[in-house]
């Protein structure tokens, strides 16, 4: 008698879904050093970064809060992209691909628990700036909160996505300079985009980080909601719609 191997599920399946984040977040809650850097990491480097600037608050108001959304993106993409890949190497995620489980729901798992992470480590960066530090912003703290928000899951997204094509701990890491570096050159934090020569002004316009500081400077310049913060925060959160599914399809197991 032979048998036959259930294929995957495919739909996306809520309780599926959140079971694979809570299997998720109970391994993360034994690793008290990847909390510490997911959630610590980004306060210390804003406590660092305003007492370096001790004698001048106002740089660290033009850039604080541009580094308020940077730094939850780079901690998230290298904690997303080595431990998923961890998962690969234990064997974890050959086994769970063998259940009815959908790719789908593997990724949207492990976006929804980093997710969580990511929710406190935001709160946690922008209360530091804010409140502690005295960050001097024009707009709502609230709309500072949404958009490193957005920037963490938009790091988690990327994490997740590389992590396909990296066979080591290592080569997760080596995409950092890849995939991380060429944004925060062109993203304005240095100079403003407009400055740049035309070629790396039209590269600047589709990276996702562009649009990260640009939805910062709005909140550190304005009173109000803006249309450009809208449409900033649209295509951050666009984007890590984008890379969360393209993490789905690419998604594979490494032995058949």
């Amino acid at each position: 008698m032979s048998t036959t191997t259930p294929a995957p599920a495919r739909a996306l399946n809520a309780s599926r879904t959140t079971a694979t984040a809570a299997r998720v977040l109970r391994q993360l809650r034994h690793d008290p050093r990847t909390i510490a850097l997911m959630v610590l990491i980004p306060c210390v480097m804003l406590f660092l970064l305003r007492y370096v600037f001790d004698g001048s608050a106002r740089t660290f108001d033009n850039i604080g809060a541009s580094l308020l959304g940077i730094f939850p993106l780079i901690t998230m993409f290298l904690v997303t992209s080595i431990a998923t890949l961890r998962e690969r190497t234990s064997g974890t995620l050959e086994r769970l691909l063998a259940m009815p489980l959908g790719k789908g729901d593997l990724i949207a798992g492990y976006a929804l628990a980093f997710g969580a992470l990511a929710i406190v480590q935001s709160a946690l960066a922008t209360g530091l700036a804010v409140w502690f530090l005295g960050l001097d912003v024009t707009g709502s703290p609230w709309l500072l909160l949404l958009i490193a928000l957005l920037d963490a899951l938009l790091g988690t997204a990327l994490g997740l996505f590389v992590s396909a094509f990296a066979a080591s701990e290592f080569q997760a890491v080596q995409f950092m300079p890849a995939v991380i570096f060429p944004q925060l050159l062109l993203c304005g934090l240095f100079t403003p985009r407009e400055n740049m020569h035309p070629a790396l002004e039209a590269i600047s316009d589709v990276l996702p980080m562009s649009y990260a500081v640009d939805g910062m400077n709005e909140v550190l310049k304005h009173t109000d909601m803006t249309a450009a913060f809208i449409r900033d925060t649209a295509i951050v959160a666009g984007c890590a719609l984008l890379v969360l599914t393209l993490g789905a399809a690419t998604l594979r197991r490494r032995t058949q």
